[in-house]
């Protein structure tokens, strides 16, 4: 796999006179009054827009937000996120009433540069996940050109992701997609020295792909989160009450037998954090891995992890972090989730490059107010995970060549 990010962007194209139509990922969290309640990816999609609005051009943005299971549903309007578009931007951002149809290619079509516009939720329609051909014709008789800045959507081979991208060229990344690829590609690619790899989460499932594709890459892979208990259970511990995955025990064995004979170090917890309910204010106490007493839950990993863990991290020069090494939803069992992403801001300060690949690990480095220390903290957690795996992103794969 060519791991080089070799795509063109919107810089390479000319974008003045021209109907942009680009794909962002605008899918915000919203609370019961349709407030948004983190914009962080409305922030991310500007210098794109910007850059757009600066040389001439006119964007017509498209985005899906929550699953509305292909049907219109007013609780999943992208209305909101016009509003505070047109915040951000100091300008009007005109909602087309649908993504398709007469009455979103005339509002389209009478927009000039300097306009900016919405287009009202791809996923009430279901031909947007189903790649319908049709659809994406259609999205694509929207726009001159087709920029895609929606990694966290690159994954999906959906009409707005990928079909699109057939019908309408030039097709480019916009900056945060090349951001992001700039970052995970060196990772998989060509990474620095040594490189460390952090792996947690409650299971293995999903992550089975992504650690057997590390393990032939990096210097050090450190396994945390309730993921560890099946781990630890494959090496014959204890782990009382703790979040087990019984059908992995065998393939959690065969990846630690497969690390002693490889090149790869991998690193299991030594202590943890128990408690005798899942809960935030249980009775809870620190116990080494081979002392885990029945009937207790696995909550956090312990200090002595947390040491062992900072060690290797602080020597890294790549650093990625996928998944928390315990329960940081409870403020209990925040404390070595906390210390990874304490450890990747100092090795970001020795001149290390560190990546957060988004999901989970993104939302808790954002609550410890941390995302400013590191490197690049992705947008997409699916996305990040699948490029780690060694995957092709077909968002990636349907744009213009260099």
């Amino acid at each position: 796999m060519d791991t080089t990010f070799n795509k063109k962007t919107v810089d390479d194209i000319s974008l003045k006179g021209k109907k942009v139509l680009v794909r962002v990922d605008f899918n915000v969290p919203l609370d019961e009054n349709k407030n948004i309640t983190d914009d962080n990816r409305i922030v991310e999609s500007l210098p794109t827009i910007k850059k757009i609005l600066a040389d001439g051009g006119t964007p017509i943005l498209m985005s899906h937000l929550g699953r509305p299971k292909g049907k219109p549903k007013p609780e999943f309007s992208l209305s909101p996120v016009a509003k505070r578009l047109g915040e951000f931007l100091s300008a009007k951002v005109v909602m087309t009433p649908d993504c398709i149809g007469a009455e979103t290619g005339k509002l389209a079509g009478a927009a000039k540069p300097g306009d900016v516009v919405l287009l009202e939720n791809l996923r009430f329609h279901a031909e947007e996940e189903a790649n319908d051909t049709n659809f994406a014709k259609e999205l694509a008789s929207l726009g001159d050109v087709y920029v895609n800045d929606a990694f966290g959507s690159a994954h999906r081979a959906h009409a707005s992701t990928e079909g699109v991208a057939h019908f309408l060229k030039p097709a480019v990344a916009g900056y945060l997609m090349k951001k992001e690829l700039k970052y995970l590609s060196q990772a998989v690619g060509n990474p620095n020295r040594p490189y460390v790899a952090i792996i947690g989460g409650a299971k293995i499932s999903g992550k089975i792909d992504v650690i057997n594709n590390l393990l032939g890459k990096v210097d050090v892979l450190i396994i945390g989160g309730g993921m560890m208990f099946t781990f630890l259970k494959a090496i014959g511990k204890e782990i009382g009450n703790s979040i087990l995955e019984a059908d992995k025990v065998a393939l959690a064995k065969e990846l630690l037998d497969k690390t002693n004979s490889g090149k790869a170090k991998l690193l299991l917890p030594v202590d943890c954090v128990v408690a005798e309910k899942f809960e935030n204010s249980a009775p809870k106490k620190t116990v080494s891995v081979d002392g885990i007493p029945q009937n207790w839950v696995g909550m956090d990993i312990g200090p002595k992890s947390v040491e062992l863990f900072r060690n290797e991290i602080v020597k890294a020069k790549t650093v990625v972090w996928n998944g928390p090494m315990g329960v940081f939803e409870m403020e209990n069992f925040q404390a070595g989730t906390r210390a990874v992403a304490e450890a990747l801001v100092e090795a970001t300060k020795q001149g290390a490059s560190t990546i957060v690949g988004g999901g989970d690990s993104a939302a808790a480095i954002a609550k410890f107010g941390l995302e400013d220390g590191v490197s690049h903290v992705s947008t997409g957690g699916g996305a990040s995970l699948e490029f780690l795996e060694g995957k092709i992103l077909p968002g990636v794969a349907a744009l213009d060549n260099k």
